[in-house]
């Protein structure tokens, strides 16, 4: 008996009962280092998912896609709905899922830079052995602020993205009417937390912007552009334009205008229903995305808009189906920064996709490490214990991703962990570990296994979930 005792114990350490591994794993998170409180979850790996045997994945199109199933060829990236679920169709036609990882770019500080000029030397050998790396891993692809005119030039780059800012631009220009600084400013830095997208002269920065482009046009290896990021979407926009502007300013009066319009001239901000608030945050959001949409597509007609970087914890335009419907019209994809959460809610996932008629990327998204050694105080991910946590994390996070016909791909923020000593970033990049090479440039490497687990299955994944849709249809 004790040594049935034993070997039952033995068992269930080791994630097994009755022959089956443990379908999860338990990690806990906190909100940065300076939290007290640690909260437990339950991850999914590839290995215990019930019902799941891993599998050799399909043969790799030059571009990364899975050659299987080819659909027509355009040379450039597409997006389109096969059997109920979206993919990226690559520049040969065949199916392509995105995961990239955001920032791969050299690091700016004087210590990366340093171990930089050890390691690699030059910008090409840097990003040659690098981009090996990543696809040793099962990544197949850059997000943004990466190093896209080396991609550019290289012969078979990861599939890269590119970003401007047009209306970040423009900020800079409108603070200066205002002294240099706005005395009300959201998280954002934007006044009154409204983009000013009814200015005339964000037309001329939105032109401004988009001219760089051009070089990038006929390039089959970019997957498309995005423009600015995590803009305030907010969903009183109406009352604020018409309460906090001052009555000459060009938001102010096409914000009565549209009012009045609706209302009648003897209407005002009391005379607002959340109806109408819903419907002029459609309105507002459809004056970016027209303008910023008319220039991309004048400087390059081949490449997909990526959208504007969409984020939950600050706004509200996640779960607002009038900014949805409008990102479909223009928006190939929809770009969403997702933080705060274990992992994507199934029901929100569908809405985005019913709602815009197009299908999504998760284009941020992490969590930090406390073994890494940095202080892991500021940022909007999350904290874990160790780096295979953060593997873990990353691959339940992922197998939700799969399991839903709208998602496409992820972009894992970021590259390169956080330097302390650089005081030049923003104060939510300044001391995490972020990335999946430290400042050093060494591999992550327990997060990275992690990692692959999901990324060299993403194939035979969405093939499993989506028998499982099929199965539970039939019944």
């Amino acid at each position: 008996m004790n040594r049935i005792v034993i070997l039952v114990c033995f068992l269930l350490a080791c994630g097994y009962t009755c022959g089956q591994r443990n379908p999860t794993v338990p990690v806990q998170t906190r909100l940065n280092a300076k939290d007290s409180v640690w909260t437990t979850h339950e991850a999914q790996t590839v290995k215990g998912l019930p019902g799941y045997k891993p599998k050799k994945e399909p043969a790799l199109s030059r571009y990364g896609g899975y050659m299987v199933n080819r659909q027509q060829s355009t040379g450039f990236f597409r997006t389109e709905k096969l059997d109920g679920r979206w993919w990226i169709i690559d520049p040969e036609g065949y199916p392509f899922h995105h995961r990239a990882v955001v920032a791969f770019s050299p690091g700016t500080s004087a210590r990366q830079k340093q171990a930089f000029a050890e390691k690699f030397g030059s910008n090409a050998v840097w990003v040659e052995k690098e981009t090996e790396m990543l696809r040793s891993y099962g990544f197949n692809g850059a997000g943004a602020w990466s190093a896209a005119e080396d991609m550019h030039r290289m012969d078979n780059p990861l599939v890269y993205t590119a970003i401007i800012y047009p209306m970040g631009n423009y900020r800079r220009e409108h603070q200066k009417a205002f002294g240099g600084k706005y005395r009300v400013a959201g998280w954002q830095g934007y006044r009154f937390d409204l983009p000013m997208v009814f200015d005339p002269r964000f037309d001329e920065y939105v032109e401004e912007a988009v001219q760089p482009l051009a070089r990038f046009k006929d390039d089959p290896n970019l997957l498309g552009y995005f423009t600015d990021n995590e803009l305030p979407w907010v969903n009183d926009a109406l009352d604020r334009h018409l309460t906090l502007l001052a009555k000459d300013e060009a938001g102010y009066i096409a914000a009565k205008q549209w009012l009045d319009q609706r209302k009648g001239r003897d209407a005002s901000p009391t005379d607002i229903t959340e109806e109408d608030r819903m419907e002029f945050t459609a309105f507002f959001f459809d004056t970016y995305m027209r303008k910023v949409t008319a220039a991309l597509r004048k400087v390059d007609p081949n490449h997909m808009y990526l959208g504007c970087r969409f984020n939950q914890e600050k706004n509200q335009e996640l779960t607002n189906p009038y900014i949805f419907r409008i990102a479909g019209q223009y928006m190939d994809i929809i770009s969403i920064n997702h933080y705060r959460r274990w992992q994507p809610d199934q029901e929100l996932m569908n809405q985005w996709g019913e709602w815009s008629g197009k299908p999504f990327l998760i284009t941020e998204w992490y969590v930090k490490g406390e073994d890494s050694g940095l202080p892991n105080e500021t940022g909007a991910g999350w904290n874990v214990h160790t780096q295979n946590d953060r593997g873990l994390f990353y691959e339940n996070f992922c197998i939700e991703l799969l399991k839903n016909p709208h998602s496409v791909g992820w972009h894992w923020f970021r590259y390169q962990d956080n330097d302390p000593e650089d005081l030049t970033t923003d104060p939510s990049n300044r001391d995490s570990n972020k990335g999946v090479v430290n400042s050093e440039y060494t591999p992550w490497t327990d997060a990275l296994k992690r990692m692959r687990e999901v990324n060299v299955q993403t194939y035979r994944l969405i093939q499993h979930f989506d028998s499982q849709l099929i199965q539970h249809f039939d019944k």
